[in-house]
């Protein structure tokens, strides 16, 4: 393809500036509107620069891809409320056998929920958990949480969605799930093993601190208790894939979407006290700004109220009528509960306090067999992944029967959807497509990709150093928009074996790339910000601190993964 018009090549670069420029620097002083705003802005410039028509940005918008992302979105959103992130953060803590032990099972459980519920959603999960677990057993943070970080970035290379560069490779390319798994998994395994083993030599002075000392700190942490977290803190770090808001639950369930009756007002008082504790983030906007607003949100949209009306004392208990309110910001969440009222023997009381016991049991069942529809729906969501069929309706169908079955308003649910990322997926399809119309990317692959085929060593390292830079200065997602088609088509004419073997290759080092840099990826920064922003166990991960590990974990990694993933 030819260079276009001078005026074209001249604004489309622009348009493609602008854009760039907001998507790594969101927070940049001049205008600080965020990633989704700078994508949306790069679309707009690109039609009234006329790089391209109206009727070519809307074909510009890959449709499969936008579905993928909101069925996996849809899904986590009920994983979250099914518990399955309190699970997780119990499997670190559960019999840990000192500091290198509890390393080990961070990067395996972060690789593994990367791979299942993507990598910005584990980070975000687990990052204050990982932080009292460290801080209670007298531990230094900064080697769990770059485990936790560097972890959920190779972990998540392992299937299509775990991560959106792994969305866009699978339906560009036209590679199953299945596939997709068999060729990068084998790599991710040895590539954990290689991180953890880097993380251990290069933290295993700091990590051998005296078992005494561990639970010396522990105790300290925990109130003397053998337990290092409690479950209810667990539950806590709760989180919607849109906002990234800890939602408090009842029995496990989102009390959005499934009302259950509240008999304490401690818990009413407890629950409050954690939805101010509340972290939010959102993964496609400005990362600093929005965690710098969690308080504030959590607040907002968590409202409790609480009326109690407390009548005669009819017998020694105390036992009279009682009403116990609650409303949330939607309004549709409104829970009264009377108190039986007691007859002239007093014999009323002690029925509903039986009624009750009976009540309670039956919601316990009725939660349980809902937890385990959610884990069986998403299953099945895998199996179908797994035997080939259309991904992005898989996921679609998959979120459908989730909000099904939950038989309530779909509202509250779908409204924690991160519309917003969709939004600025569909701004970046339109200003790569303009970018690529300016003849520009072609004309620098031609001169690169005479040397970069992969038929050889040389040219398949040249690549992989190709994907590496440019992944971390134009991010993962644009990188892989840029090059995918034109990898493919220079691996095509070697052979067909050959073009599935390259998108393998440009999902792997896209991927592991963001790890070189603390802004190479997005989880990065979530664990970064999380960890600063944690309240009484904050944490400062620098930039140089996460440099000094990340170049050297980077190249091994990709170097070690890169010859198991071209043997394929």
């Amino acid at each position: 393809m030819a260079l276009a018009s001078t005026d074209k090549v001249v604004l489309g670069c622009i348009a493609f500036g602008i854009f760039w420029v907001l998507a790594v620097f969101p927070s940049v002083p001049f205008m600080p509107v965020g990633r989704t705003a700078g994508s949306l802005l790069g679309a707009m410039l690109m039609v009234l620069f006329r790089v391209m028509s109206p009727e070519d940005a809307y074909k510009a918008i890959d449709l499969p891809i936008l579905g993928l992302l909101f069925g996996t979105m849809v899904v986590s959103i009920f994983l979250e409320r099914a518990d399955m992130f309190k699970y997780l953060g119990s499997a670190l803590a559960w019999r840990s056998r000192g500091s290198k032990d509890l390393l080990f099972r961070v990067c395996l459980v972060s690789a593994v929920a990367s791979a299942l519920f993507t990598n910005d959603t584990c980070c975000v999960v687990l990052t204050e958990f990982i932080l009292k677990l460290a801080r209670q057993n007298n531990l230094p943070p900064q080697p769990f949480l770059l485990a936790l970080a560097s972890s959920s970035n190779i972990g998540s290379a392992a299937t299509p969605i775990g991560n959106p560069q792994n969305l866009v490779i699978a339906v560009q390319s036209g590679i199953t799930f299945g596939q997709f798994l068999i060729g990068v998994f084998p790599a991710m395994i040895v590539g954990i093993i290689a991180n953890t083993c880097i993380l251990l030599c290069y933290f295993w002075k700091y990590l051998s601190v005296p078992e005494k000392d561990q639970e010396r700190g522990g105790a300290a942490g925990a109130g003397g208790s053998e337990v290092v977290v409690a479950d209810d803190e667990v539950t806590s770090h709760r989180f919607t894939p849109a906002r990234m808001s800890h939602a408090s639950s009842i029995n496990g369930v989102d009390a959005d979407c499934i009302s259950e009756p509240i008999r304490r007002t401690e818990s009413l008082n407890r629950a409050d006290t954690l939805s101010m504790r509340s972290r939010s983030y959102n993964s496609e906007g400005d990362i600093q700004v929005a965690i710098r607003s969690m308080r504030a949100s959590s607040m907002s949209q968590e409202m409790v109220e609480v009326s109690t009306v407390v009548g005669d004392r009819r017998d020694g208990d105390g036992v009279g009528p009682r009403k116990i309110t609650r409303t949330t910001s939607h309004q549709r969440s409104v829970i009264i509960e009377d108190a039986p009222e007691t007859d002239a023997n007093g014999d009323a009381g002690e029925k509903g306090k039986d009624g009750g016991g009976g009540e309670v049991k039956e919601k316990r069942w009725k939660v349980l067999v809902w937890k385990s529809a959610v884990y069986l729906t998403t299953l099945g969501m895998l199996v179908a992944l797994l035997m080939g069929l259309n991904m992005s309706w898989s996921a679609i169908t998959a979120a459908l029967v989730l909000l099904a079955l939950d038989f309530t308003d779909a509202q509250a649910c779908l409204e924690k959807v991160s519309y917003s990322l969709l939004i600025f997926f569909c701004g970046m399809f339109i200003t790569v497509d303009g970018f690529n119309r300016t003849g520009i990317p072609n004309a620098l692959w031609e001169l690169v990709e005479p040397h970069s085929r992969i038929d050889s060593a040389k040219g398949t390292a040249l690549l992989a150093v190709v994907i590496l830079v440019l992944s971390n200065v134009a991010s993962n997602v644009p990188t892989v928009l840029l090059l995918g088609s034109r990898v493919a088509a220079s691996a095509a004419a070697i052979s067909p074996a050959s073009e599935k073997k390259a998108w393998l290759i440009l999902a792997w080092v896209s991927t592991v790339a963001g790890n070189l840099t603390l802004l190479g990826s997005a989880a990065n920064l979530i664990v970064c910000e999380q960890a600063r922003r944690a309240q009484f166990f904050g944490y400062n991960l620098t930039f140089w601190s996460h440099l000094r590990f990340g170049v050297p974990s980077t190249i091994i990694v990709t170097a070690i993964g890169l010859l198991i993933v071209a043997s394929y």
